[in-house]
């Protein structure tokens, strides 16, 4: 992800712009002037120092490199809880650890061949390349051999239900990369992401003896993009898997000629639930300490890689914030919490157990961010506030045109998953709006790793989420709560 020469000369013009050039754009703007004075010095020094720092990108590589692929419940999630708190003393941070019981999924032995189909010449078979869904149930170990039906649509499986039973079913649904291609990355995984994260349960309750689902993202590698799927009270697991695109496609032309046959192995195990933590990292305000503002990432990734991009970066950015502060011996009037978020992946019960913790405390939370949505080239922030509020943030646009980050998208819903409950109860939240057209060709997959991620883009990151958090925690103003969040008593 590599910006071009374009993109590169633009964005060391914007970082040339001084601190007077961004009054001169204040001054110019005579509605965003009036709604707050702006400490824009302050501000010029943590973009300043987040732009020449390499503080983030050396904690993502320590934790890619380092500790790897971070599943809830393994050794990795663990060393990476350990390494980030101690990341976090190590500059200066009042670190707390939050215990959190979280799923300790462990996926096995991963196999299938196409044995049988029409046209077959004699002693040939097929290897198909896959991986195991989380939440998946097992397979006999020595595997099963059932005939395959492939559907392009949930409407499909249900017309042809009187052939799903004791089969296979194979849901070949592609990732729209002209969605993600103009900007709408999301929508794309969210249309054929459906498929993953209900297809297999919607089949069992049909009477499928397992399920299949095309990898959701692009880049078409023949590599398999793992992930989450859901049951249910009600729906038996079957033996879950998602298949590489270009292997659903073979099967899916293979079955329009007659019927085909796979030999399935998938040995995963769910074991009892494991211990683990939230890391949880304050920079204690002044004259506004009780009122909080988040900056955070999630720590587990999937099993497949190390998780640079899903959510390495996501964290290390946050902790890139903390850094610049420490460094720069700022002190905000409200309180700066980092949290490493645990289990965003296949649980959200870290998220869950801080809300729990703290939804006698909503009103003390002044607003959320959650960086989880890789390490494109910002390209601005999305926000979930009022209209009023987002008046209030008008003054930073000047700010964030210096370092190419001028977006402003205020939609219902933003922050991520880990605070989403935060988010529902009225907190103000706020994500980085973020380059990614490529990012659903990495998510999930053994080729998550660190060498994915462009260190100029992470340090534009960090400017502009340290900008965002230091004016946030520093504003007189008091943004708005929706819906109107009562704490319980």
């Amino acid at each position: 992800m590599n910006f071009n020469k374009k993109h590169k000369l633009s964005a060391l013009l914007a970082c040339a712009f001084s601190a007077f050039a961004v009054n001169a754009a204040l001054a110019d703007n005579s509605t965003a002037a009036a709604a707050r004075p702006v400490d824009v010095a302050t501000l010029a020094r943590i973009r300043d120092a987040a732009l020449t720092s390499n503080f983030a990108f050396d904690r993502l590589e320590e934790l890619t490199d380092q500790v790897g692929p971070r599943l809830t419940g393994s050794i990795g999630a663990e060393a990476a809880v350990e390494l980030i708190a101690n990341d976090m003393r190590n500059i200066g941070m009042q670190v707390s650890l939050q215990p959190v019981k979280v799923p300790h999924w462990v996926r096995g032995a991963e196999t299938a061949e196409l044995v049988d189909y029409p046209h077959r010449p004699a002693g040939i078979s097929q290897k198909v390349v896959l991986t195991a869904l989380g939440g998946s149930s097992a397979t006999p170990a020595q595997g099963l051999t059932l005939p395959v039906v492939a559907v392009h649509s949930m409407e499909e499986l249900h017309a042809r239900a009187a052939e799903v039973k004791g089969r296979i079913v194979l849901f070949d649904v592609a990732y729209d990369q002209h969605l993600a291609d103009n900007g709408h990355a999301g929508d794309a995984y969210g249309e054929a992401g459906m498929y993953r994260f209900i297809g297999p349960a919607m089949a069992s309750k049909l009477g499928a003896a397992a399920a299949l689902v095309r990898s959701v993202g692009g880049a078409d590698y023949r590599i398999p993009h793992t992930g989450m799927t859901g049951w249910g009270n009600d729906v038996k697991p079957i033996p879950a898997a998602a298949v590489t695109a270009e292997d659903a496609m073979l099967m899916t032309r293979l079955s329009a000629k007659g019927e085909i046959k796979l030999h399935l192995t998938l040995t995963p195990q769910t074991l009892p639930d494991a211990d683990s933590h939230n890391v949880i990292a304050d920079l204690p305000g002044s004259d506004k300490a009780d009122e909080i503002v988040i900056v955070s990432g999630h720590l587990d990734s999937w099993d497949l890689a190390q998780g640079a991009i899903d959510d390495g970066a996501g964290v290390a950015v946050a902790m890139g914030v903390a850094d610049v502060f420490k460094k720069l011996g700022l002190h905000p009037r409200r309180t700066v919490r980092v949290i490493g978020w645990m289990n965003e992946e296949n649980g959200g019960r870290g998220g869950s157990a801080y809300f729990d913790a703290n939804k006698a405390k909503l009103k003390q939370h002044f607003a959320s961010i959650e960086s989880d949505s890789g390490a494109g080239r910002p390209l601005g922030i999305i926000f979930s506030t009022t209209q009023d509020d987002e008046k209030l943030l008008a003054p930073l646009k000047p700010l964030f045109r210096t370092i190419g980050t001028p977006l402003y998208e205020r939609r219902e819903y933003a922050g991520g998953a880990d605070v989403s409950k935060l988010t529902t109860s009225g907190v103000p939240s706020f994500e980085p709006l973020l380059d990614n057209r490529s990012y659903f060709s990495y998510h999930h997959t053994p080729a998550d790793t660190l060498d994915k991620v462009e260190p100029e883009n992470l340090r534009r990151q960090v400017a502009m989420l340290a900008m965002l958090t230091w004016y946030l925690a520093d504003m007189p103003d008091q943004l708005t709560h929706l819906p109107s969040v009562k704490d319980e008593e």
